[in-house]
């Protein structure tokens, strides 16, 4: 069987996705970035956050309260105190959710690694369209 073919990534971007690392905290491009679009698994483009669902939570990692349905998979993390969530599509980490925080309505947060993410702008609205 062959393996799918996926985006190339640089040494940072593989130690997160594949190796399971973190970005140090307050340094990814998406801490604090607030345009509109979508972000899409690095590794396989998958569409994985809407930009309307992130929020400042202060963390150091983009955070988001709900990730598009079906896009992103949660796993007891192996230290037992936390939740992995991964691409659905591809297995790529992306961070961990946390759960009864009360930093929004869905009660969670999604700490996610710019690494693991790209960012796609929303299309601009055509005029008379």
């Amino acid at each position: 069987m062959d393996k799918p073919s996926y985006n190339p990534l640089s040494p940072a971007e593989l130690a997160v996705i594949e190796s399971k690392g973190t970005e140090p905290p307050f340094t990814g491009e998406y801490d604090d970035f607030y345009e509109k679009g979508v972000y899409v698994c690095r590794r396989c483009n998958a569409e994985l956050y809407r930009s309307d669902d992130k929020f400042d939570a202060h963390c150091g990692w983009p955070a988001f309260d709900r990730e598009i349905p079906g896009a992103v998979n949660r796993l007891p993390d192996p230290d037992g105190q936390r939740i992995e969530i991964e691409c659905a599509s591809c297995g790529g980490h992306l961070g961990h959710v946390f759960l009864g925080e009360g930093f929004t309505a869905t009660n969670a947060r999604h700490c996610v690694n710019s690494l693991s993410m790209r960012f796609v702008a929303a299309e601009p609205r055509v005029p008379g369209a």
